[in-house]
């Protein structure tokens, strides 16, 4: 087995993912829209671990349980890292960019304790 050194940083990730995936000749599926609809096909296998559950439930899980979502979390986190690394796109800026457009679109002061949707707030 082999042993995966120390990893604290999107780009160590990064490196540690590509190395895997040329090991194994991989690059050749990785397409940017290949990765966009694995991205999916794994984001849904983590949704499939709370289908049926209530939302007591969705708090509650088994210790093998939540290790089964922890695997799945790590497919998406690692498609994700990828797709982002194929378009050029740096993910630590793409979220902080985000977060700040949120914080415009909803204004605390407008949307604490509610789930709409924006332009719900704009009329």
């Amino acid at each position: 087995m082999n042993t995966i050194k120390s990893i604290e940083s999107i780009a160590d990730l990064l490196n540690h993912i590509n190395e895997m995936v040329e090991e194994r000749d991989w690059a050749q599926f990785h397409s940017p829209k290949n990765l966009a609809m694995n991205l999916q096909v794994e984001s849904s296998e983590v949704a499939e671990h709370f289908t049926w559950l209530t939302e007591p439930e969705s708090h509650q899980l088994t210790s093998a349980k939540k290790q089964e979502v922890s695997e799945e979390l790590g497919d998406v986190f690692i498609n994700l890292v990828q797709l982002s690394d194929k378009l050029g796109i740096d993910l630590f800026a793409a979220a902080v960019q985000k977060i700040a457009k949120i914080k415009v679109k909803y204004p605390a002061a407008l949307t604490r304790g509610k789930a709409l949707k924006y332009t719900t707030y704009c009329e």
